[in-house]
């Protein structure tokens, strides 16, 4: 099973982007998908001591995590994270450059059938090219 760890600089919206991800994907409990999001303080902002724990929860249960931020420190803040893993955990999460809540839907969409840590990333990526109207 692969995890999918969405980072975001809002509690709130970690949670909702998590919760639209599992509802709208029908993933249910073949993915395993968790938001972390806010400072220690409970403001706006990105805890790497948060995707410590979260990641720390998920790899003893998922084959990999894909990572899925939503900008700027929040990428820098999982790449923080990373460092601080001993290698053969770090080895087995994936930061994705996709958009959050796209690429955390298609990631969980991909995951629930079964699909690597490889072809999740490369899914989650490819939310990048969705058109949302014509220009």
């Amino acid at each position: 099973m692969v995890g999918i760890l969405v980072v975001s600089h809002s509690a709130d919206a970690a949670k909702g982007i998590r919760d639209i991800a599992a509802g709208m994907s029908g993933a249910g409990d073949d993915v395993l998908i968790e938001g972390v999001g806010g400072n220690d303080e409970g403001g706006l902002g990105v805890s790497v001591g948060k995707i410590l724990d979260a990641l720390a929860g998920m790899l003893p249960k998922a084959d990999g995590v894909l990572i899925v931020p939503d900008l700027g420190s929040s990428i820098l803040s999982s790449r923080t994270a990373l460092e601080l893993l001993p290698p053969e955990d770090a080895a087995r999460v994936i930061i994705a450059d996709a958009p959050v809540l796209e690429g955390a839907m298609m990631a969980a969409v991909e995951a629930s059938g079964g699909s690597d840590l490889a072809t999740v990333a490369v899914v989650a990526r490819e939310a990048r090219d969705l058109q949302k109207g014509d220009h």
